[in-house]
């Protein structure tokens, strides 16, 4: 099952990286304007065009349009690698599907010139193989849902390959719309800022993914990512700083 929308790019890596061991697959497209329908329609995927009702939301209506009792959830740009695929055939062969409500697995991205295998970017659990009967999206987040999952949850060791950022320019596209979303949580939660709180975190997390998640293991692009997340939790923070306190400019004095 996917959801997406103006995909036509990464559809065709991940709808083939399901296609012919997948009783079905579901495509449930928002608000698309590109090929998206007829690159899914070429896979053999059931679309569905489905209204944006948030991340959360937009997920679950998607799941109830499958027909088969289990589910893979996956973003357009994702791909399952060959080993998760064997371990994924592995778990129904062996009647593992009887005992657990799911199953998770490592999330692997690659990013500039390498698969980032440390840092704060890695093993990235995401449990993505759910019984629908036992599991729905959920929590409060507007950005960044989670799968719940009623029951016993195994874990796999295939990595989910994840394209997120073809370049660097759309990661970095990609902190203020995040910022955006995060300020609307906090509100809605009544968090306030406070600057201690603000420097300590984009300290904190820069020293976690850098060095206790060992992220100079994987090179520049290891000191880039700790870097940028650093930055992306001070801009977040900052934003909120600027909803609580911005103030239109003085006016101009008279005859000027």
């Amino acid at each position: 099952m996917v959801v997406a929308r103006n995909e036509a790019r990464n559809l065709p890596r991940c709808l083939s990286s399901v296609q012919g061991w997948v009783a079905e697959i579901v495509v449930c497209l928002n608000d698309t304007t590109d090929e998206s329908a007829a690159i899914a329609a070429r896979y053999q995927a059931t679309v569905h065009n489905l209204m944006w009702q948030g991340f959360r939301d937009t997920k679950n209506a998607a799941l109830a349009l499958a027909t088969h009792t289990w589910a893979l959830c996956l973003d357009a740009d994702e791909e399952v690698s060959p080993a998760l695929r064997r371990e994924i055939e592995q778990f129904f062969a062996s009647g593992a599907s009887l005992r657990y409500s799911g199953a998770r697995f490592p999330r692997k991205v690659w990013f500039i010139d390498r698969w980032i295998t440390h840092g704060d970017w890695y093993p990235d659990l995401s449990l993505r193989l759910v019984n629908r009967d036992r599991g729905r999206w959920g929590g409060d987040a507007i950005v960044h849902e989670k799968m719940e999952c009623e029951g016993e949850v195994l874990r796999l060791k295939g990595d989910l390959h994840h394209f997120s950022f073809p370049t660097l320019a759309s990661h970095v596209a990609k902190i203020n719309p995040f910022a955006e979303l995060f300020v609307q949580q906090q509100q809605a939660r009544g968090r306030r800022f406070y600057v201690g709180s603000t420097l300590f975190r984009a300290v904190w997390r820069f020293f976690r993914g850098y060095v206790l998640k060992r992220g100079f293991m994987d090179g520049y692009p290891g000191l880039y990512i700790a870097g940028a997340n650093a930055f992306g939790v001070f801009v977040r923070y900052s934003r909120l700083y600027e909803a609580e306190r911005c103030q239109p400019p003085p006016a101009l004095p008279p005859g000027v």
